[in-house]
């Protein structure tokens, strides 16, 4: 199955979601406004990928407990976002449990509670 495609159908299953292009990659918003996860089909390098936001120390502890699996995105990393890579072997069950946690930290409580 397409990475993007699994990617897709978690990001829209979740309240309030929807998805537009934005710097020319597909980008999930909570309420059409504020970004929770974007896709990165070789933006930067030859390899395929998502960033999310995540909760305060995430990053910190999968991209050193995890490098091949995770990383420190460009423009981003410094707000503390998430690089996942597709283009290794994938658990969507943790894959899923990180998309929803990017969603927490950036939808509205009221959203939040809806989980």
């Amino acid at each position: 199955m397409d990475p993007l495609d699994s990617l897709r159908k978690l990001c829209l299953g979740l309240p309030e979601t929807t998805e537009r292009l934005s710097h020319g990659e597909p980008t999930w918003f909570v309420r059409d406004k504020k970004t929770f996860v974007m896709y990165a089909d070789h933006h930067h390098d030859d390899r395929l990928a998502f960033w999310c936001a995540a909760p305060p120390g995430v990053q910190e502890d999968l991209v050193a407990q995890e490098p091949d699996r995770f990383f420190r995105p460009p423009y981003v990393g410094h707000r503390g976002w998430l690089g996942v890579w597709l283009d290794v072997p994938l658990d969507w069950t943790e894959i899923a449990a990180i998309v929803t946690d990017a969603y927490r930290v950036i939808a509205p409580k009221k959203l939040v509670a809806e989980l």
